[in-house]
């Protein structure tokens, strides 16, 4: 009970002197770049409506099917410790047909290309 009670005591003496620290070290003299409600760099009296390329959304939607795919494969190497293997090796088979079909199609429909 004694090392519960100290360690609690040192974990709270630490957390504030941290949160002292961190309220009183930064600088209190704001420059104009920190009174600006943008601090990323562009033009805050701008339009704030750029023109978004949907292609660009396709593509970022179809490499995020393809990158979790690949969580559904990483099991796979594994798969030959099963009792039945070869279900394992169809289902597999399976999965990537579906996704070289959607990607054929695709990649037919234009779906892929950047330049219209």
């Amino acid at each position: 009970m004694n090392l519960a009670l100290t360690v609690l005591m040192i974990t709270g003496t630490l957390s504030c002197v941290l949160a002292f620290i961190s309220f009183w070290l930064p600088h209190l003299t704001p420059d104009s770049e920190k009174l600006s409600p943008y601090e990323c760099g562009f033009d805050p009296l701008g339009t704030a409506r750029l023109p978004f390329s949907l292609r660009f959304f396709l593509v970022a939607i179809l490499f995020l099917l393809f990158d979790l795919e690949i969580a559904l494969l990483l099991p796979l190497p594994w798969a030959d410790q099963l009792q039945f293997p070869t279900i394992t090796f169809f289902w597999t088979s399976m999965l990537l047909a579906l996704l070289t079909l959607g990607l054929a199609y695709e990649w037919l429909q234009g779906g892929l290309d950047w330049a219209e």
